[in-house]
């Protein structure tokens, strides 16, 4: 361990895409991990949108998809990269040569369909991994989509992360899988500084979302001592189902509509939301750095 933190230590001396030297007390990236106890809650589209909206507050955004099994936001923004996370890992290409401009205002980092999980990758790998990450220190904000589900690639970044936002919907399913994953990020991770919160995917009203988050933060309070915060919901909104099919972004598609202005919101009360002096990308690396996967 002392080893892996002497060479994250040399790679934060490096200088980041913009040629600035990388300093944490002048520039601190708000590093965002989105996750979900089952897949099909809209966990891909609600990190793109976030992204799309944080580029509108004047931010500089990377998306990463960082799902190596089912890459989705490719699909959802209408790209097709030329290069992504398998050629960085395989060290075909560098973290600059796979991130990718958009039309929207973003930069994203293409996961690749059918790769093993970062958690499974050889300790190698994974040290080239995390390595590059650094390269995205220049951002202001990284919004890292994770997998569905809880392998030890999303309980990984959402260890690292500032914020940790878990996304269901009203189905009891979905209730019960985020209920699991908040479960397991209680028991497994050593994170007191993580800030964990909730958003309520396609609900019909303000209070039908209102009460599935109430019902979640109120069991993971009294079973798990552990604090979840509301972030918001988003309406289940025709907008976005045409979205999708498009392939367009419902933020950028329909600006006005009632998911683009929740998810608007959403964004607006992190904003609020102050980085902690340990925040950053070196304080993402080091917690990246020291948590090992599963043996």
């Amino acid at each position: 361990m002392a080893d892996q933190a002497e060479t994250l230590r040399e790679i934060m001396k490096k200088k980041p895409a913009s040629g600035r030297p990388t300093d944490a007390a002048q520039h601190k990236t708000r590093i965002i991990a989105v996750a979900s106890g089952k897949g099909g809650v809209g966990k891909t589209n609600i990190s793109t949108n976030m992204a799309l909206a944080y580029a509108r507050l004047g931010k500089r955004v990377v998306l990463m998809d960082a799902d190596l099994g089912l890459a989705n936001v490719n699909v959802v923004l209408g790209i097709i990269p030329k290069y992504n996370l398998y050629h960085l890992i395989r060290k075909q290409k560098s973290m600059r040569e796979i991130l990718m401009d958009t039309n929207y205002g973003i930069q994203i980092v293409a996961g690749a369909s059918g790769f093993a999980k970062i958690a499974n990758l050889s300790e190698d790998e994974r040290q080239v991994f995390i390595q590059e990450l650094s390269e995205l220190s220049s951002a202001d904000v990284i919004i890292i989509d994770t997998s569905a589900g809880v392998s030890n690639n999303v309980l990984s970044f959402v260890a690292a992360a500032d914020e940790a936002i878990i996304v269901t919907t009203p189905e009891p399913t979905a209730i019960t899988d985020a209920y699991g994953i908040i479960k397991i990020i209680a028991t497994e991770i050593d994170n007191l500084s993580l800030s964990l919160k909730l958003i309520v995917n396609r609900v019909r009203s303000v209070t039908e979302g209102k009460k599935v988050a109430e019902r979640v933060i109120n069991i993971a309070g009294q079973f798990l001592n552990l604090k979840v915060d509301y972030l918001g919901y988003v309406y289940d909104d025709p907008a976005v189902h045409q979205a999708v099919l498009r392939q367009r972004p419902f933020l950028a598609m329909d600006p006005k509509g009632k998911a683009s202005i929740c998810v608007q919101h959403m964004v607006g009360r992190l904003e609020k939301v102050p980085i902690g002096h340990e925040g950053g990308i070196g304080r993402f690396l080091r917690k990246l750095l020291g948590r090992q996967p599963a043996q």
